[in-house]
C-alpha cells in the first residue's frame, strides 16, 4: 500500500458530506418559492436524520464485513441518486423527503466507512491515532462548510435556484468518483459467520469509557452545529428580511470554518490541556449556547457571527476527539461498528432546534439556551471524571 493513500478517498467522502448539508441553506428558499409551512420544512429536516442512523448502524457493520469501497461506492451512488430527486421534486413534498432521506443514508455511509477507511490508510503509512481522526474529520467538516456555501450562493444569485445546487453537487461527484476505483482496500479475509447485529455495537472491554466519556459529549457535536446554522438564524429573520437565506448560509460557513481550523490545532490543544481536549469542547458548547441566549435579547446579526465562531469550535472539538476516543478504543474487526455508534450519538443534537421550536410558545429563547447551558454542564461532569483515567 503506497503511502498518502487516504487522499484518494477524501474527495468522495467530502463530496458526500456536501450532499448532506446543502439543502441546509435552502430551507427559507422552500419556503418562499414553493409557500411550503414550517411544519413541511421541518419535516424534511427531520426525514435526512431518519436516514441518517439507520445509514450508520447498517454501513459499518456491513463494510467491516465486505470492505470499504463497495460500501463508499454505493454511498456515492445513493449520494447522486438523493440530489436528483431533490433537484426535480421541488414542487412535492413527499418526493423531497425521500431524496432527503437518501442523502441522508448516504452520509451515513461516508461518516462511518469513510471515517474508518481514512483512519486505516493512515495506519498503513504509520501515522498516528490523532493525526488519523483528524483527516477524517476535517475531510467531513470541508464537505458540511462547502455544501451549504456554494448552495446557498448559487441559491441566491444563479438561476433555477432548486436545480442548479444539486446539478453541480452530481456532477462534481461523479468527477471524484474514479479516485475512489484507485484507492487501497483495507478490509481483507472478515469473520462473516456471526450474525450482523453481532457487529453493531461497543466490545465489553471498552463499554464504559465510552458511555462514561464519549456518550455524554457526542450530542454536542451536532447540537453545537444546529444551534449555530439553524437556531441563531430564526432568532434574527425579522432582522435580516431578504438577506435571511444569505445570513443563514454564513453563519453556517462561519460556524464550520471555525470548526475546521480548532480541528487542525486539536492534537496541540490535547497537549496543553493533558488529554482533556474533549472537555474543552464542552465547555465551548456552553459558552456558545450562552451567547446564543444573550443574542435572543439582542437580536444582533452582527454577534450573530461570534456565536457561529464559538459553536463551531465546539463543534469541531468535540467531533475530533469523540472520534480520536473511539479510533483509539476500537479493534480493527470493531472499528466501522463502534464507529457507528458513536455517529448516530452525535446526531441526537439536531434535535436541539426542534425542540427548542416545540417549546417557544411555553417559554422564552433566552430561558430554553440558559437551560441548554445547564444541561450541557451537567453532561461535562462524567466527562470530566473519567478522562482523568487511563
Amino acid at each position: 500500500m503506497r503511502g498518502g493513500g487516504w487522499r484518494r478517498v477524501v474527495p468522495a467522502i467530502a463530496m458526500l458530506g456536501w450532499g448532506g448539508n446543502h439543502f441546509t441553506p435552502l430551507l427559507l428558499l422552500y419556503r418562499q418559492h414553493e409557500g411550503y409551512t414550517s411544519v413541511e420544512v421541518d419535516l424534511l429536516f427531520a426525514l435526512y436524520v431518519l436516514g441518517i442512523v439507520p445509514g450508520f448502524l447498517v454501513s459499518g457493520p456491513l463494510s467491516d464485513r465486505y470492505g470499504r469501497r463497495p460500501l463508499l461506492l454505493a454511498g456515492v451512488a445513493l449520494g447522486c441518486v438523493g440530489s436528483l430527486v431533490l433537484a426535480f421534486g421541488a414542487a412535492s413534498v413527499p418526493v423531497l423527503g425521500v431524496g432527503r432521506f437518501v442523502s441522508g443514508v448516504s452520509v451515513a455511509v461516508a461518516m462511518v466507512v469513510g471515517s474508518s477507511w481514512i483512519k486505516e490508510l493512515s495506519a498503513a503509512d504509520h501515522v498516528p491515532g490523532p493525526v488519523a481522526a483528524r483527516r477524517a474529520s476535517l475531510t467531513l467538516t470541508a464537505g458540511f462548510g462547502l455544501g451549504p456555501a456554494v448552495s446557498g450562493v448559487l441559491a441566491q444569485w444563479g438561476p433555477a435556484p432548486t436545480l442548479l445546487p444539486y446539478l453541480v453537487h452530481v456532477a462534481l461527484t461523479l468527477a471524484v468518483t474514479p479516485l475512489l476505483l484507485r484507492a487501497a482496500e483495507t478490509r481483507h479475509g472478515a469473520d462473516r459467520s456471526r450474525p450482523l447485529l453481532a457487529d453493531l455495537g461497543v466490545p465489553r472491554d471498552v463499554r464504559r469509557r465510552f458511555l462514561t466519556v464519549v456518550a455524554p459529549a457526542a450530542p454536542w457535536v451536532f447540537g453545537s452545529a444546529g444551534l449555530a446554522f439553524a437556531v441563531t438564524p430564526a432568532l434574527v429573520a425579522s432582522r435580516t428580511g431578504a438577506d435571511a437565506v444569505v445570513y443563514a448560509t454564513l453563519l453556517a460557513v462561519v460556524a464550520l470554518a471555525f470548526g475546521a481550523g480548532i480541528q487542525q490545532v486539536a492534537i496541540r490543544i490535547g497537549r496543553w490541556t493533558g488529554g482533556r481536549q474533549l472537555l474543552l469542547g464542552l465547555a465551548l458548547a456552553v459558552l456558545g449556547t450562552l451567547l446564543a441566549a444573550l443574542e435572543a435579547v439582542l437580536l444582533s446579526p452582527p454577534f450573530g457571527l461570534l456565536v457561529a465562531a464559538v459553536l463551531g469550535c465546539a463543534y469541531g472539538l468535540c467531533l475530533v476527539s469523540g472520534l480520536t476516543e473511539v479510533q483509539r478504543m476500537a479493534r480493527p474487526d470493531d472499528l466501522a461498528g463502534v464507529t457507528a455508534v458513536y455517529y448516530s450519538l452525535t446526531y441526537v443534537g439536531f434535535v436541539f432546534p426542534v425542540v427548542l421550536a416545540a417549546l417557544a410558545p411555553l417559554a422564552p429563547e433566552a430561558l430554553q439556551l440558559v437551560v441548554l447551558a445547564a444541561l450541557t454542564l451537567a453532561a461535562a461532569i462524567p466527562v470530566a471524571r473519567n478522562l482523568r483515567r487511563a
